[in-house]
C-alpha cells in the first residue's frame, strides 16, 4: 500500500485544524452572546456588554475570519 502524499496530508490536517477552530470560536461566541443576554436580563448592564464584545469578537473571528476566508477560500 503506497503511502499518501505528505504535501496532502499537510494541507488535510491544516484545513481540519481550521474548521475545529473556527467551530469552537463560533460557538464559545453564541454561549458568550447568550450569557450577555441573561446578565443583561439580571440587571448587570457592564457585564452584558464586555460579554457582548467579546461574543461579537468570537463569532467575527470564527464564522468570517476562520470559516468564511480560511476554509471556504481553500476549498474555492
Amino acid at each position: 500500500m503506497p503511502l499518501p502524499d505528505p504535501e496532502l496530508l499537510v494541507e488535510s490536517l491544516s484545513a481540519v485544524v481550521y474548521v475545529v477552530l473556527a467551530g469552537v470560536l463560533t460557538v464559545g461566541g453564541v454561549a458568550a452572546e447568550y450569557a450577555s443576554l441573561q446578565h443583561f436580563g439580571g440587571g448587570e448592564l457592564t457585564v452584558a456588554l464586555w460579554m457582548g464584545a467579546i461574543g461579537g469578537v468570537m463569532l467575527y473571528a470564527g464564522a468570517y475570519g476562520l470559516g468564511y476566508q480560511k476554509v471556504l477560500g481553500r476549498l474555492v
